[in-house]
C-alpha cells in the first residue's frame, strides 16, 4: 500500500492547522473587540468579521491562477507573509478603518496560504489513498475550529487582546520554521503550462469550470452550516442551554475525528456515493434535531450528527473536485472549489440573520435541513450526468 504519513504530509497538515488556529483566535472575538475598544456599531463590528472572508475569495482565485507559474512553496510563503504582516498590525490598531484594512490584508493572505496548503496536499497524497489522505488533512481545519475559539475566548476574557496578538505571532513564527523544511513537489513543467493555456478561454484560466457543479453543491451545504457558526450562541442562550452550547464544537470535532477513521477509506475502496449520501442525511438530521432541541443532550446529539455529516462532506467533495481535473489544474480546481464554498459561509449569516426575526431559530434550522436535502438531490443529478458523459467519452 502506498505510504500516506510522510514527513511532508504531516508538515503541510500541521501548517494548515496552525494557520486556522490563528484565524479562529481572532474571528471569535473580533466583533466584541471592535465594539468594546474601537467603538464600532453592531453593523460595523459585523463588517469587521465579514471582510476577512470577502477578501479571501479573490485571494483564492488569484492563487489558483498563479500557483503553478510562481511555484507552490513560493506562493505559500507569499500568502503567509501577508497574513503575518496583518497579524502584527493588530498591535497598532486604533480605529475602525484601520481594522478594516488589516482584516482585508489578513483575509487575503489567509485565503492564499490555505489554498496553497490544500493544493500541495493533493500532490503529496498517493492517488490510491486520496480520499483517506484529504480526510485526515481536512481534520486539521476541524480540530482548529474547536481549539482556536476556546483558546481565543479564554484569553480574551482572562487576559488582553494583545495576549492573543503575541500568541498568534509566536504561532506564525513556528509556521514559517516548519514551512522552510516542507519539501514541495515540482510545479507544472513549462510544457504543461503552455499546453494548459493553449486554446483555453479567459474564464478557463481564472476558474476550473469542471468543478463548478460540485462546488455549487458545496455552496448550499456551507450556507446551511453558517447557521450553526453564526447563530448557535444566541440560540443556545434562548434555549437556556449555554453550558451545552459552550461544548458544542468540541463534541462536533470529536465526532469528525472518529468518523475520519473510516470514511476516507470507504471513499477510496468503495466509491464516493457510499460516503456522500450518508453525509447529506447525517448533516440534515443534525439540523432537524437542533431545531427541536429542548435539552442539552439533544443539542449535543445534533453536534454528533453534524460532525459526522458535514465533516465527511468537506473532505469528500474536495477529493471529488481534485479527481475531476488534470494534474496541472489541481491548484485552480482547489481555489475554485474553496472560493465558491466560502461564498456560502460568507453570505449565509446576513441572509439567515434576516430570516430569524421573521421565522425564529427553530424554523430557520428546519429550512437549513431542507436545503441540505435539496443539495443532495442536486448532487444526484450531477452524478448521473457525469456518468453519462464519461460513458459517451468511453471512460
Amino acid at each position: 500500500m502506498a505510504k500516506l504519513w510522510t514527513k511532508d504530509f504531516v508538515f503541510n497538515t500541521v501548517i494548515n492547522f496552525l494557520i486556522f488556529i490563528v484565524y479562529y483566535l481572532f474571528t471569535v472575538i473580533m466583533a466584541e473587540y471592535s465594539a468594546q475598544y474601537l467603538g464600532a456599531t453592531s453593523s460595523e463590528a459585523g463588517l469587521a468579521v465579514g471582510l476577512f472572508i470577502m477578501a479571501a475569495l479573490p485571494a483564492r482565485i488569484v492563487t489558483g491562477m498563479l500557483i503553478e507559474k510562481i511555484g507552490r512553496k513560493r506562493m505559500l510563503f507569499s500568502g503567509l507573509l501577508l497574513f503575518a504582516a496583518a497579524t502584527v498590525s493588530y498591535i497598532f490598531i486604533g480605529s475602525v478603518p484601520f481594522l478594516y484594512l488589516t482584516r482585508i490584508i489578513q483575509g487575503f493572505g489567509w485565503g492564499a496560504a490555505t489554498t496553497c496548503t490544500a493544493t500541495i496536499v493533493a500532490y503529496i497524497i498517493p492517488v490510491s489513498r486520496r480520499g483517506e489522505g484529504i480526510g485526515y488533512y481536512a481534520l486539521s481545519n476541524s480540530l482548529a475550529s474547536a481549539i482556536g475559539p476556546w483558546i481565543g475566548m479564554n484569553l480574551y476574557e482572562n487576559f488582553t487582546f494583545l495576549t492573543i496578538c503575541y500568541l498568534s505571532i509566536f504561532v506564525l513564527v513556528l509556521i514559517f520554521v516548519i514551512t522552510v523544511f516542507l519539501k514541495v513537489t515540482q510545479a507544472a513543467t513549462e510544457e504543461q503550462k503552455t499546453k494548459d493555456g493553449t486554446g483555453r478561454k479567459k474564464l478557463d484560466q481564472v476558474l476550473e469550470l469542471k468543478v463548478l457543479p460540485i462546488a455549487g453543491v458545496g455552496f448550499f451545504v456551507y450556507f446551511s452550516y453558517s447557521s450553526i457558526v453564526g447563530f448557535l450562541s444566541p440560540y443556545s442562550k434562548e434555549l437556556n442551554l449555554v453550558q451545552a452550547g459552550s461544548v458544542f464544537f468540541v463534541v462536533y470535532s470529536v465526532s469528525i475525528v472518529l468518523s475520519r477513521m473510516f470514511t476516507g477509506k470507504i471513499f477510496d475502496r468503495k466509491g464516493e456515493k457510499y460516503v456522500m449520501y450518508p453525509s447529506f442525511l447525517l448533516f440534515a438530521s443534525g439540523l432537524f434535531l437542533i431545531s427541536q432541541a429542548h435539552t442539552g443532550f439533544v443539542l449535543l446529539l445534533s453536534a454528533v450528527f453534524m460532525g459526522m455529516g458535514y465533516g465527511t462532506f468537506i473532505s469528500s467533495t474536495q477529493t471529488i473536485a481534485i479527481n475531476m481535473v488534470e494534474e496541472n489544474r489541481k491548484g485552480l480546481a482547489t481555489s475554485t472549489f474553496q472560493a465558491v464554498c466560502d461564498m456560502g459561509i460568507g453570505v449565509g449569516p446576513s441572509i439567515i440573520g434576516l430570516l430569524i426575526p421573521m421565522a425564529g431559530y427553530r424554523n430557520v434550522y428546519i429550512v437549513m435541513g431542507v436545503i441540505v436535502l435539496l443539495a443532495m438531490l442536486l448532487y444526484y443529478i450531477i452524478s448521473i450526468n457525469h456518468k453519462k458523459r464519461r460513458a459517451e467519452e468511453g471512460l
